[in-house]
């Protein structure tokens, strides 16, 4: 075939695949637009500015993307965009997700800083006149576009906060409708919400447009600002026109000086430098969404929705632990009152048992006076004998008239003598019969013997002598001791040892030997008596057990106890060499200073 037409197909298609080579040559610039108004207004509205560009990016071809908020971020994330228009609260959150950078700033039309352009308006239908300001929104329904949309929604929740009401709390019925921003308009002149918000400008566009009857719908909390459309809140910066993080810096201004040499559209909008989207990041802040989530979620009432099971069982395990605490604190007081009533009932019973071994003690001295009652008075009458035989001579002699003057005074002085004799003898029984408490005095060891012995002779007649071997030295021989207490011991030994002796009718003298064993004081008193029966030997410190038919079986026994007492120790021997027993006790001696100072005492 060789006619005009095929010559003209066989030269089109070489040129055809030329241009196509050359369209496939030139870079593309993919730019993302928010079609927050649906994808064929969004085509409409931003066909223009894709030609422009063009003309300025030589060898660029320009290539718009409509999606929504959150195809623009997977995009972005995907790096399938160079470029980003979006409102400023999208951008804020794209900034912090994906690192976007703003190049310019959107200026509406009738604005004259790009700092103030973007707002929200409430908007009801014209009959409702309960609703003239955003506090009359509390339990009405509100339509909103999105959570995520900035001016249709996210400004007025700011407001409303701000208004004293949250409607996370429920106090507005929120109803999202999802782009277009068309079906906000929809819900209210349906009824079924009774507001909805609208991004600025939007009611008076469609009311231009002739979308709207003009007046149906009116803006409620119009605020005075700069916009030329009625707002129901503060005014943000415009739109942003951003670059991704890996758009070529140079791209990045070359489209930018393009932006900036371009005219205004035919709504009137153009592009200024970057504004401060300050305003933005507050009110981001003051919601806790976008970047500033985290705060949100570090809040405490964020933190007590998602830990209260921990929360919970926190406070369970304080609760637990008080109570258990409380219990234990419940059991410390009752044994403490248990144990103070035991250690009172102790005391008592201390009390008690102290005053029944005195009551013991004292018995046991009356019961060696009583035993020693008939000497006791054979003693005593010696000296009334001579008392009254002295008075008698005193009377014959005076009847006879021949009372001298130095026969009376050597008859006064015999009978004050031996009424002397016969005092102390009295004083000596009855301190020895008294009753007293314990006490504890430092003495000398062998004097203690000697009043003992002194008392012996003095309750008894013709009783035997008692020899005394001291061989304490001079620095070890003072013990610390109640020496009532030990008198008595010594008088119940020196009352055994008699007996013993007058059982077998020895008139040897008793023996009392003191000597220094260890740190102690060994008094050993020893009789020359037939001796102990083992039978007798083995219950001889047993209370109530006596050899004797008027005894009562406790002199021994309280001895005993006694000198256990004052921390020392009391045995029975046989005496060597014998016949006889050798009674004998020990108690601590006291060191020389101590017994110095009390002896100053």
């Amino acid at each position: 075939m060789n006619s005009p037409a095929a010559r003209f197909f066989r030269r089109l298609f070489p040129a055809m695949l030329l241009l196509a080579a050359a369209v496939q040559a030139q870079e593309s610039v993919r730019i993302g637009v928010l079609a927050w108004q649906g994808l064929e207004e969004a085509e409409v509205h931003w066909s223009s500015l894709a030609g422009q560009l063009e003309k300025r990016l030589p060898g660029k071809r320009v290539e718009l993307i409509h999606t929504d908020l959150a195809g623009m971020a997977a995009a972005l994330r995907a790096r399938e965009l160079d470029f980003v228009m979006t409102n400023p609260g999208h951008y804020v959150m794209l900034e912090a997700e994906t690192g976007i950078s703003r190049i310019a700033t959107q200026v509406g039309s009738g604005f004259a800083d790009p700092a103030h352009v973007v707002g929200s308006a409430v908007v009801v239908r014209r009959e409702r006149q309960d609703i003239r300001s955003l506090e009359d929104l509390r339990g009405k329904r509100l339509a909103a576009v999105s959570p995520d949309a900035f001016g249709g929604y996210q400004v007025i929740w700011a407001e409303l906060r701000r208004a004293g009401l949250d409607p996370e709390r429920g106090q507005v019925a929120l109803q999202f409708t999802d782009f277009p921003m068309a079906r906000v308009i929809d819900a209210v002149r349906k009824g079924e919400a009774d507001a909805g918000v609208l991004r600025a400008c939007l009611l008076e566009y469609l009311e231009r447009e002739g979308v709207l009857p003009p007046g149906e719908l009116q803006v409620v909390a119009v605020r005075s600002t700069s916009s030329p459309c009625q707002v129901s809140s503060p005014l943000y910066p415009g739109w942003a026109f951003a670059a991704a993080a890996g758009t070529p810096p140079a791209l990045a201004r070359d489209v930018l000086l393009a932006l900036l040499s371009l005219a205004p559209d035919a709504t009137g909008s153009s592009w200024s430098v970057p504004a401060d989207y300050h305003a933005v990041y507050a009110l981001f802040r003051e919601l806790q969404i976008g970047p500033y989530a985290v705060l949100r979620e570090t809040a405490w009432s964020s933190l007590a929705r998602r830990y209260w099971p921990w929360l919970v069982g926190l406070l369970c395990l304080m609760l637990a632990g008080g109570a258990y605490t409380l219990h234990v604190e419940h059991l410390v007081q009752r044994r403490t009152r248990e144990l103070s009533r035991a250690l009172d009932e102790r005391h008592r019973l201390e009390a008690t048992l102290q005053a029944g071994q005195q009551q013991m003690e004292h018995l046991s001295r009356l019961s060696i006076l009583g035993e020693l009652a008939g000497t006791l008075a054979h003693e005593l009458n010696q000296p009334l004998a001579a008392i009254g035989n002295y008075a008698r001579s005193l009377l014959r002699r005076q009847q006879r008239d021949q009372l001298s003057a130095s026969a009376l005074q050597q008859a006064a002085e015999e009978i004050a003598g031996e009424s002397e004799r016969a005092a102390g003898i009295l004083a000596g029984i009855r301190a020895f019969a008294r009753k007293r408490a314990r006490v504890r005095e430092i003495c000398d060891m062998a004097e203690l013997v000697r009043e003992a012995a002194g008392l012996m002779r003095g309750m008894t007649a013709g009783g035997p002598k008692i020899e005394l071997l001291d061989a304490l030295p001079e620095q070890q021989r003072h013990v610390c001791v109640d020496p009532l207490q030990i008198q008595q011991v010594l008088l119940n030994l020196f009352k055994n040892a008699w007996d013993a002796q007058q059982g077998v009718h020895v008139e040897a003298p008793i023996e009392v030997t003191l000597q220094v064993v260890d740190t102690t004081c060994r008094i050993a008193v020893r009789d020359h008596g037939v001796g102990l029966a083992p039978e007798v030997d083995a219950h001889l410190f047993e209370a109530f057990f006596t050899t004797k038919p008027e005894g009562l079986g406790l002199g021994l026994s309280i001895c005993k106890t006694i000198v256990e007492a004052h921390a020392g120790e009391m045995q029975a021997l046989p005496a060597a060499p014998g016949p006889g027993t050798v009674f004998w006790f020990s108690l601590p001696l006291v060191a020389a200073g101590a017994a110095a100072s009390g002896e100053e005492k």
